[in-house]
């Protein structure tokens, strides 16, 4: 494995989409404990993706474009659902201090998130190849696959790490806070949109 594709794995990684969203918004309001879950969540949902694509699926899900479409529009909703809740602040998308939530519900959202973007199978598709040699197979795949999905949960971690340092001053500031919902309620709106436009 090369210092190249962690380089340009971590790169990838760092850049702000919806599990960062998701990661940052969960520990402003629920600690680093509760970040920490979510990020756990968004990276089982990067494992299946891999399976997925190891598995071939990414190519049917690309020739297909009912399939891609269902699968985009229902996360283009999910979106949809995440930024009106944090925007009224309900459910466990406050960025208000909330109580905590229960663990599943907690992982299982940032699954939910990611499953619903039908970009990540073909992404593996795409990316992974190019730091491999023709001769390797699937055993090597996955072995990069799961390196990328390590490097999304120490990633994600750090982001965790940045917003349960900044949240006392975060939540003793109501005008930041309200402000800080907005953003978050904007940035889940931005992705959905965003999703909306992807081609397969």
């Amino acid at each position: 494995m090369s210092l190249e594709f962690l380089l340009t794995a971590f790169v990838v990684c760092l850049a702000p989409g919806i599990g960062v969203v998701y990661t940052l918004s969960t520990t402003l309001g629920q600690g680093f404990r509760a970040g920490a879950w979510a990020a756990l969540g968004c990276t089982i949902a990067t494992l299946v993706h891999l399976g997925v694509a190891m598995a071939g699926l990414a190519a049917v899900l690309h020739t297909s474009a009912v399939l891609f479409q269902t699968l985009k529009y229902a996360g283009v909703a999910y979106l949809m659902w995440m930024a009106w809740g944090t925007l009224k602040g309900s459910g466990g998308l406050q960025v208000e201090a909330a109580a905590p939530q229960r663990i599943s519900r907690l992982v299982g959202r940032g699954i939910m998130l990611n499953l619903l973007n039908p970009k990540l199978p073909m992404f593996f598709i795409a990316f992974l190849p190019q730091f491999m040699a023709p001769t390797d197979g699937t055993a090597m795949m996955a072995e990069l696959g799961v390196t990328f999905a390590a490097l999304t949960f120490v990633t994600f971690l750090g982001y965790a790490a940045l917003a349960a340092s900044g949240r006392e001053a975060v939540l003793s500031r109501p005008v930041v806070t309200a402000w800080m919902r907005r953003a978050f309620a904007a940035s889940f709106a931005a992705l959905g949109l965003r999703l909306a436009m992807e081609r397969a």
